[in-house]
């Protein structure tokens, strides 16, 4: 009866950690849509250029946010850090929440790309408890009209986020937003009891499934410059008169003389 109970337990606990592995893929793969979308849609080119100079990016592919009066949110997302051969990290896994009250109402789907823009905030955001806005300033810059000027004025921030934001609400925010660390998530993905900081500053997690959201950080965060334009093409200015060499006398005809 014991064994059998034993066996049992093994199974509950191979089927929860396979379950654990295919949500945390599927979190992977939603982060890399979001990022794809985020660097390729047309509106502006600042997400681009912050990838580029980013310690690390936090991407939340979907946070769900819903209130009337009492509000909420909540989202899986997944941190990476560049090293210091400017190669990306494997993912870490965290889990983001966030209540409110007051007057509002409505459902909204986000997705935030929130570049790490400095080493404070990258130590921030490892931390196994963040309040983004407590230890990190962080100016969020809404993907749209204006956004030129929003990122602008976050020069020297420590997190710039983006967003993208289908439904209604009344604005969005992820300041004050609490999130911690899914060490069960890092285990199932990884194989082993890999902490955000071994995975992200260490480089010690490996796994395949990840391999495309960092091919899609390196061809957008390496900052390679564009290709140069062709010289511009003018008309070719006549030569001019070549002088004789010296010691040679020039024959010129002489005038006719006068009668």
């Amino acid at each position: 009866m014991q064994r059998i109970l034993m066996a049992a337990a093994f199974s509950l606990l191979t089927l929860a950690s396979a379950h654990a592995q295919s949500d945390a893929q599927a979190l992977v793969d939603r982060s890399t849509l979001a990022l794809q979308e985020m660097m390729t849609q047309t509106i502006s080119q600042d997400p681009q250029r912050a990838l580029q100079s980013a310690r690390g990016v936090l991407i939340c592919p979907q946070v769900f946010r819903a209130g009337f009066f009492f509000g909420g949110e909540g989202g899986g997302c997944v941190l990476v850090a560049r090293g210091a051969d400017n190669t990306w990290s494997y993912p870490a896994f965290y889990g983001m929440g966030s209540g409110s009250f007051g007057l509002q109402i409505g459902i909204q789907d986000s997705q935030f790309v929130m570049m790490i823009m400095t080493q404070r905030g990258l130590r921030s955001v490892l931390d196994t408890q963040v309040k983004l806005g407590g230890d990190a300033s962080i100016a969020v810059a809404t993907v749209g009209a204006g956004v030129q000027g929003a990122t602008t004025a976050a020069l020297g921030a420590d997190i710039i986020a983006f967003s993208s934001a289908r439904g209604l609400y009344g604005g969005i925010s992820v300041a004050g937003s609490g999130m911690g660390a899914r060490s069960d998530w890092n285990r199932a993905y990884y194989g082993s009891d890999f902490g955000a900081q071994q995975i992200v500053i260490g480089m010690q997690g490996a796994n395949p499934g990840a391999d495309p959201l960092r091919e899609l950080l390196t061809r957008y965060g390496s900052g390679s410059p564009p290709p140069a334009l062709p010289p511009v093409q003018t008309e070719a200015a006549p030569p001019p008169p070549t002088a004789a060499p010296p010691g040679v006398v020039q024959q010129q005809p002489l005038p006719p003389p006068r009668g």
